[in-house]
């Protein structure tokens, strides 16, 4: 294959260089297209055919159903690691050492405290608020109260910084939790494990003990380790382009919450719930659900089936299925909605209308399910979300920061009216 790419306008031909990714991919080089050209730009809405970036975190084949963090196979990671260690790999690019990971871990419980001024703006929220607005909101103010800008190549204020972010975004989402059900907030308990804090935070309340079930705490283990990065997706990307003004931790990071609070994006598991409970209410059959959806003509679209990245079976819901049906044997729920889940979900893995145009269940089908199976309220799944990205989105913009990378700048084609005289207003 030849290493540059010739494009031809007015019988005019430019070179540009051709780059090759470690996994086969090959990308045109056009940062110099304008320059070269004299103003010639690419359109290309939705950038579905444009690399922002070179990157190391994260590498996904849609076509093939493979998903790595840092060359590690996600269904090893999910097998033998934990979200903490995930975490530290795709941050720091290896899997930490046993004294690495220790550290790592003490560290983020030392920062787990936030400050009391922080519940005076949680205050100014009414009840009824949407979770994912208050956890946007808190986590930006957390720069309020840590002002000092971090020193991008000093390893030691990275790390640190890194590690407050880790421990505190959890603790405001429990908060946003608390304070959508009118209960008090819970402080995190450092004598627990990081998943285990995180459910002890979310649903122990004063008058009772909470007990954790072993089952549960795997299960959102293993939730948040598949979510943890995503290549460029929206949210990713939108952290990458506000970090890229210099936009610290903190601001760059709440951005990225609200790009994942977009229906299109993080709150496709939320749609899912929403969905099944609007089949419920319709008296359940679904048969009639599954003959709307096979037609053309109705506008009605199974959520949670099929994926715009893969053209096969999610490896993530491969992954999550088996935790899914874990959870609801161990918990023994009897929910209406949950068994039209079940329902829908053997109907797709055997019919073949589902299997010839590979609509699978994904894992935004099964991350609804569990969340709904622990009690999590359907508003709140998105935070849940956040909470298993935000590694990703750290890694994302700490790759960024020290690449240099420029700050993000995308080229419009204009299409409105040409130069028109000004008039004054008695003319007009």
């Amino acid at each position: 294959m030849s290493d540059t790419a010739i494009l031809e306008i007015d019988g005019k031909k430019y070179e540009f260089p051709i780059i090759r990714g470690t996994e086969g991919e090959v990308a045109i080089d056009i940062k110099k297209l304008r320059g070269s050209t004299g103003g010639l730009i690419t359109l290309d809405p939705g950038y579905k055919n444009t690399g922002s970036c070179t990157s190391k975190i994260t590498f996904l084949d849609g076509e093939k159903g493979i998903l790595r963090y840092r060359g590690y196979a996600l269904e090893e990671l999910a097998e033998n690691s934990n979200f903490l260690e995930v975490a530290y790999l795709v941050i720091f690019e290896e899997l930490p050492t046993k004294e690495q990971f220790k550290k790592f871990e003490s560290t983020i419980k030392s920062y787990s405290m936030i400050n009391e001024e922080m519940k005076d703006i949680l205050d100014g929220f009414p009840k009824n608020a949407h979770p994912m607005g208050i956890l946007s909101s808190l986590t930006s103010a957390l720069t309020a109260f840590n002002p000092k800008a971090v020193a991008i190549e000093n390893e030691e204020e990275m790390y640190q910084a890194i590690c407050k972010t880790l421990a505190k975004i959890p603790v405001l989402a429990s908060w946003a939790l608390k304070k959508n059900r009118g209960y008090p907030m819970n402080y995190s308990n450092n004598n627990l494990n990081y998943i285990e804090n995180i459910l002890e935070m979310m649903f122990k309340i004063p008058t009772e003990t909470y007990k954790l079930d072993p089952v549960v705490v795997n299960a959102l283990d293993q939730l948040l380790i598949l979510h943890v990065d995503h290549e460029q997706n929206c949210s990713t990307s939108t952290v990458r382009i506000v970090g890229s003004s210099h936009a610290g931790m903190f601001a760059s990071i709440s951005a990225g919450v609200s790009a994942l609070w977009g229906p299109l994006h993080g709150g496709a598991n939320q749609a899912v719930i929403e969905m099944l409970e609007s089949i419920a209410k319709d008296g359940g059959d679904v048969e009639k659900y599954i003959l709307k959806a096979k037609d053309k003509k109705d506008p009605f679209r199974l959520m949670g089936f099929g994926h715009r990245v893969y053209k096969n079976f999610d490896p993530r819901a491969r992954i999550i299925k088996k935790s899914a049906d874990e959870v609801l044997a161990s918990l023994g729920i009897e929910d209406p909605i949950l068994e039209i889940a079940k329902k829908l979900e053997a109907v797709a893995l055997e019919d073949e209308y589902f299997i010839k145009r590979k609509l699978y269940p994904n894992v935004d089908f099964y991350s609804g399910i569990i969340y709904r199976a622990l009690g999590i309220p359907t508003e709140m799944f998105t935070v849940m979300f956040a909470i298993g990205r935000l590694p990703g989105w750290i890694a994302q913009w700490r790759e960024m920061r020290l690449n240099k990378e420029p700050i993000g700048r995308p080229r419009q084609l204009y299409i409105g009216e040409k130069y028109r005289e000004f008039l004054t207003v008695e003319k007009r």
